[in-house]
Order: C-alpha cells, then structure tokens, then sequence
C-alpha cells in the first residue's frame, strides 16, 4: 500500500513523545508501561533526525543552511512560549540560561532543537568524508554517548572514564545530544538503503524484541543513567525507515504540521489538564489514572493545535493561471548521462545561467549536485552570487564580463572569473584582490578571450600578481555540426587550443583544468582530454544542433501549462480576437488559456502552426495570441471544460511538444526559447513516480 508514510509516521512519532511524558500504561502495568515508553518510543526522536538527513541528502545537503535557519527560529519560538512556565519553575541562572539555550533546551522536551543545531554541521561535516567513514566515525560518536545513557553504570566503572563523563557532564546534562546522538541518525537517514518490506518489517520486529531485551537486563542491573540510547536502536531504525521508504509516496502537509504542534504545545497541555482537574473534581480520572491522563493530554493538544491552525498564515495559493512544471528527476538523469559520455577524469561543469536556461538555476544546482556535480557556470557575478546564496558549493564560474572594481564581491563569494583579455586581467590584478581566474583562448570564435596564437600575451596574463589560474577554456564556433567544413574548423580550433595548452605546461605556467566542449560539442566530438565540460542545454534534456555523432538519451526536464479559464461556442463565420484575425470555418468551440505572450512566447505563434494539449489531444492556437491569454480551438476535444490544463510545452498523457519542435515555431533555439519564459510563471516541482 502507498502513501506519505514518512509524514503521517512523523506524528505518530510527536504522539509516542507524549506517550513518553504521560505514561499512558503505569496505573495498568508498570512492565508494559516501561516497554512502551522506555523501548518502543524510544524510536521518535531518532526517527524525526533521519527524515531531516533524508531530504538533506536528497538534495545533497543543499538545504542545509535553510533548515538550520528554520530550526533555530522554531526553537526560539519554542522559548518564548514557555517562559512562563521558566518563571513558575524559578527560572535558570545566567550559566544556567546559557546552558540551556545551547544543549539541553530550556523546557525538557526542547533538548532536540539544539541538538540538531548542532548535530546538523556535524553530519555535514562527517559527510564530507564519504559514506562509510562518516557512519563509522557518527557510530563511534554514539557509542561514546551510549557510555553515559543506558551502559552508564558499567562505563564508569572504569575510572579514566568516570572522569571523562564527570568532565561532560559539568557541560550538558545527557549524551543525548547534537554530538553524540544526532549525527548518527541523520546519517543513516540520509544513507538508509532500500529494503523488501517483508525483510525491513522482520528486521525491525527483531530488533525491537532484541532491544526490549536489553533494555530490561540494563534496567535489571541498574545501570542506566539514562535510557534514550540502545545499542540495538540504530539497527531497528533502520528496518523502520527502510519499511517506510518501500511504500512511500507523496507529501501529507498537514501531518507534517501537527507532528510539529504537538510535540511543541503538549507540555502546556499536561500543565493546563493538571490546572483544570481539581476544579472539575476530576483529579483521580484525569490525573491519578495514566490512561486517563493521556488521554486529557492528547485532548488538549489536539485543541492547541487546531487553534495554531486556525491563526496559522494563509498558504500561497495553488497555480491558478500559468506555471513551469520541473521534473527533477529529469535533470538528475540527464546529468548523469552527460558524465557517463566524457572521457575518464573529465568532470561536468553545469551550466546554469540565464536562472538555469528558465528552470531555476537554484533548483537546477541542487539536482545536479545530487548527480554528482560541482561545478557550475554563470554569466555574471549576481547570478553567482545568487547561486552561492541558495546554498551552492564548489566551483562557480562567471563566464561573462565583470568590472574590477567588484573584484573583492567575487572573493567574498568564492567566485571563479572568467578572463577575456589582457586589459581585464591587468585590471583585476591591480585591485589588489587574490582571485582564482580562468583563461578564454579565443580559437576561432572571435567573440571573447587572448588569441591563442599571442603567446607572449597569454604569459605575461599568467604571470600578474593575485590572479590564479584555475582553468584555461575556449567555444568552438561550429560545435554544433558534423559536416565536413565544420569538421576541419573544429579540428582547427582544437588544435589551436591544445597546443597553447601544451606549450604553457612545459613553459612552467599554471593551466588549471582545461575546458572546451559544450552541449553540442559533447554529441559531436569524441570525449576530449579535459578536466570540465562545460554543458549547458543537454542537461535540460534539449538537442543540440542539427546532428550528432554520440547522441544521448535526455529528457525534457520542464513543462509549461496553464489553465483553461472558459470555453464558449463560435459559430461559422464568426470572428474572435484581436481584429477578428481568427474566422471560423465551422461550428466550433473556443477554450480561452492563462497564458499569452507576456510569458515569454511570441505573439503570432498560433499564425506558426502553434498548438497545445488537453486532456492528452493536440488543439491548434488561433488568432493573435494575447499578452495574458490565448485562445484554443477545442472543437476536437468535446469534454474540454473550464479547470483542464492546457500544456503548452511538455507530455500529457502519450502526447507530448518537445522544446524543439516549439523552438521551430518561434524561429529560434531551443536553448532562447526557454531562456526568455517569464520569471511570473511560477516554478513548481513535478512528483515524479517513486519520489518521497
């Protein structure tokens, strides 16, 4: 069976934390009491840390600076909102204070936001080191913080040890912390491995049974100090996670909310069930009895959470009108195609410039970062900038003009530039700045960069104070083609660029790495001897020139659609739009769409044979298309109704209108055609088959 699992597990892990702090069986059975909330529920906390690590990884860990920043306003809202109860407790002192805030939260369920404050660049930084060593280091950290939870009494025994946790527990309270506990869980998040649901589901039960046994000998022996920490734990969180991921499918928003709400609000509701009680004369029934308790508990949380929803902040609306639909799945694929076809040791360099040739520059980045990517190109120092903001690393290569004077914003932000000419270099390098640059040899294309022939030129570029020269890159003009002018033009180029390349090696001057194929270059020329490539298009799943040698398997990564506002009936010999330029021929039936040529197609498309989809059927445009509007011939397409979604680039259903074919409508490429779609039409995220 699929569903969100992970979201709608989320709140039955924030309801096993209030199963914690009631006990809801211990009026009952102290034994099944103690398996429920000392053993079973143990699981929530490290369940919540390895969905973080999942959806870190999978964006690869881009989104990390963004949800810490989150994570911290939540929790000094979290602050905020139990003061009160701070001042009713008597408060902390000002050590106290400080402690609190920054390891064990100041009420006794807040301990996990700064633990994953902390636990976050932790795993950041341990993954860094590949998969493997991270685990072993995240384990070796938890078993360390496992000495001074659940195996304290036996850890102490040895004397360098007991002053070892004596030493950390003058610091924090528990080990069960953003160093100790919460590294491993976001890892494992982020590394679990896919399982068969049979095999997750008896791993976990195994597991499970194994850790309810280890928690009753420790308990048996009285030696637990704590018991947030098993050895057996990060074993059936495992299974657990894995078990999930099998049949998840999609996003339950709502649960994700209230498995927030109720972990934050149910200390307020145990306080104001025991406020209530004894005025309502019911002290035994919701107090002295657990199950009764809980249940007040879980009553008044549900009521907190519904009035935090009643006053949360109206949501965006859903697209209405027109938007860009990206697959990122797509772009994933395709970076990874691309790579497979370079040669051994060449490495892509994504082009994203121009936000991303129309499909979020952002978004893009993460993707192929998750593909493997790390390094990418611009065309100017704000969109790097832009870039570096939205959490990129590695290299960034602004590939156009940037003035000198902007040269200590491209050492802030760790940007690569890209040098055209001597007079730019000499500019950069008197001001004063140490950059990393890269060389354009200008081979053929006569557009920008030294000619590779003026050697002396190029060396003395090489050899100006505070410049670093981490790459050398020409264009091929004619990369595009396969014919045989264009063959011996590109032979020309590559010999004029290898050979400037070979003679500053053995000159002793700095080439970085070499780059020089481009999307049309990679389908039309063997792979090349170089460190990047410098790809662009292809990634976005759009050909590339007329022809190639070494075709790819791509695919379309963006949609365009809009709504149909209405549909009307026109009868034969009637005129509609501007001008009355469309005249009906028949009866027939007239859609009008969300979507004219102020978002970036031309206004007489539907005069070049422009068309769109609907409900999986081709219907022609007709008329001048408007700049907010376009009218559709839907006479083919009987059940079309006001709501349908008209597609004007991309698949519905076994139909589909390539980038291409609508590029040839418009007379251009398809690398402008998507370049120029208007920033207002909202980008928003297929969910693809199989994505969490």
């Amino acid at each position: 069976m699929k569903g969100p699992w992970l979201d709608r597990a989320r709140l039955a892990a924030a309801l096993l934390v209030v199963c914690i702090h009631t006990s809801p069986l211990s009026t009952y059975t102290a034994a099944g009491d103690f398996l429920l909330t000392r053993v079973l529920a143990r699981v929530a906390v490290p369940f919540f840390f390895m969905v973080s690590g999942r959806f870190l990884e999978r964006d690869g860990w881009a989104g990390l600076g963004r949800l810490w920043r989150r994570t911290l306003l939540l929790y000094g809202g979290a602050v905020l909102l139990y003061l009160p109860l701070n001042w009713y407790n008597g408060g902390f002192s000002p050590l106290g204070w400080v402690r609190a805030l920054l390891v064990d939260g100041t009420l006794y369920h807040l301990w996990y936001f700064p633990a994953l404050l902390l636990g976050l660049p932790v795993a950041r930084g341990l993954r860094r080191l590949g998969v493997p060593a991270a685990l072993a280091l995240a384990g070796l950290l938890y078993l360390v913080g496992l000495g001074g939870d659940s195996y304290y009494g036996l850890a102490v025994r040895v004397p360098l040890l007991a002053r070892g946790y004596d030493a950390l527990f003058s610091v924090c309270s528990y080990t069960r912390n953003g160093l100790f506990f919460a590294p491993l869980f976001l890892l494992l998040g982020a590394a679990c491995p896919r399982m068969r649901p049979r095999r997750a589901a008896l791993g976990l039960a195994l597991a499970l049974a194994a850790m309810a046994g280890e928690a009753c000998v420790l308990r048996a022996l009285g030696v637990q100090r704590h018991d947030s920490l098993y050895l057996l734990l990060p074993a059936g969180m495992v299974c657990l996670f894995a078990l999930l991921l099998a049949g998840n499918r999609g996003r339950d928003r709502l649960a994700r909310r209230l498995s927030v709400e109720v972990y934050l609000l149910h200390p307020w509701a145990i306080v104001l069930v025991r406020m209530a009680a004894r005025p309502l004369g019911a002290w035994g029934l919701l107090v002295e009895n657990s199950l009764g308790h809980f249940a007040a508990v879980l009553a008044v949380t549900a009521l907190l959470a519904w009035g935090a929803e009643l006053f949360r902040p109206a949501r965006r609306p859903g697209v209405a009108r027109a938007w860009r639909e990206l697959d990122r799945d797509a772009l994933f694929h395709n970076a990874k195609t691309v790579q497979a076809a370079l040669a051994p040791g060449c490495r892509l360099m994504a082009v994203v410039k121009t936000d991303g040739y129309g499909h979020g520059a952002a978004a893009a980045a993460r993707c192929f970062r998750r593909a493997g990517v790390r390094a990418f190109a611009v065309a100017c120092a704000d969109e790097g900038v832009a870039l570096r903001r939205a959490g990129s690393r590695g290299t960034i290569l602004i590939l156009g003009d940037t003035p000198a004077d902007q040269a200590p914003r491209l050492a802030r932000w760790r940007l690569d530039q890209a040098v055209a000419d001597e007079a730019h270099a000499r500019a950069l390098s008197a001001a004063g700045t140490p950059l990393r640059v890269h060389l354009a040899l200008d081979t053929g294309l006569r557009r920008l960069g030294i000619p590779a022939e003026d050697r002396a030129a190029v060396e003395r570029v090489c050899r100006l104070p505070g410049l670093r020269v981490a790459g050398v890159f020409t264009h091929l003009a004619m990369g595009s083609r396969t014919d045989a002018e264009a063959e011996a033009y590109n032979r020309r180029q590559l010999e004029a660029f290898y050979g400037t390349a070979w003679w500053m090696e053995a000159r002793g001057l700095p080439t970085g790495r070499l780059h020089l194929q481009s999307s049309c270059a990679v389908g039309t020329l063997p792979p090349q001897p170089c460190g990047w490539a410098r790809v662009g298009i292809a990634l976005y799943g759009a050909a590339c020139g007329e022809t190639a040698r070494y075709p790819l398997a791509l695919r379309p990564a963006l949609a365009v659609r809009a709504r149909v506002a209405l549909v009307r009936p026109l009868a034969a010999g009637e005129g509609a739009g501007y001008g009355l330029d469309f005249r009906a021929e028949r009866d027939c039936r007239l859609a009008v769409v969300t979507l004219g040529y102020g978002d970036g197609l031309p206004r007489d498309l539907p005069h070049r044979g422009g068309r769109v989809l609907i409900r999986g059927r081709s219907c022609p445009m007709v008329g001048w298309m408007c700049m907010d509007q376009t009218l559709i011939d839907v006479t083919g397409v009987p059940d079309a109704a006001p709501g349908d979604v008209a597609t004007f680039l991309g698949r519905d259903g076994a139909a589909e209108i390539r980038a291409e074919e609508l590029a040839a409508q418009c007379d251009t490429i398809p690398n402008e055609l998507l370049s120029r779609l208007s920033p207002r039409l909202r980008l928003v995220y297929r969910r693809a088959r199989g994505s969490e």
